[in-house]
């Protein structure tokens, strides 16, 4: 059974991430009371929508599908937007922009280390990731980078919630900005889903000679 959690505790700028979250550990009664706080709060549909849609990169296809249906139920007369144009040539081009944003110059040495053990993830992560997905408009790529923190926080996938607090950094988020979402991720889930993503961003700040 899901804890009752006090969305009026919840600042608004961490909504977001933590709807992303909530959808990603299928806490379905308290995404539910995150969206309904949202659009209380008079947060975007357009924003919720691409939080939760993005997520298929993490969370899969069944995952995204039962949280969007949700977020339709609550909004049923919002129209929702049309599927955005399947153009491989742009989605490479912005890919690659937005990979570099947040890789820098590791970019290369990113697609040759994953190209080693999958040419195809190497293409997706460019096409699909950073291009098809991160490239859409209506969110910001530091609210996107702010939700996936917090996606990947809630699932412990370390090593890629280490590139990805790089990439919201990159994207201009403070470390207080990405702290403030780790530590308001305690009132999803247990606390040591909010201990797992500060151990991981001490060990981003300790490796870029960050004060803490």
């Amino acid at each position: 059974m899901e804890k009752q959690i006090n969305t009026s505790d919840i600042h608004s700028k961490n909504l977001l991430p933590l709807i992303a979250a909530a959808a990603a550990l299928r806490k379905m009664e308290i995404l539910k009371d995150l969206i309904v706080q949202a659009k209380a709060r008079k947060l975007p549909f357009i924003k919720i929508y691409e939080a939760l849609l993005q997520n298929y990169l993490f969370t899969g296809y069944p995952s995204a599908l039962l949280s969007l249906k949700l977020l339709k139920d609550l909004y049923p007369n919002k129209r929702i937007p049309k599927a955005a144009d399947m153009n491989l040539y742009h989605f490479r081009k912005s890919g690659e922009a937005n990979c570099k944003k947040v890789y820098g110059n590791k970019f290369e040495k990113l697609i040759s280390n994953v190209r080693n053990f999958s040419p195809d993830m190497a293409e997706w992560l460019v096409l699909e990731g950073y291009g098809k997905v991160l490239g859409r408009k209506s969110l910001s790529l530091k609210e996107r980078e702010l939700c996936i923190v917090a996606t990947l926080a809630a699932l412990k996938f370390e090593d890629q919630l280490y590139s990805h607090i790089n990439g919201a950094f990159r994207a201009k988020a403070s470390i207080q900005e990405i702290r403030s979402v780790i530590e308001s991720l305690s009132l999803i889930g247990n606390k040591n889903i909010s201990d797992f993503g500060f151990r991981v961003l001490s060990r981003y700040q300790e490796e870029k000679g960050m004060h803490k």
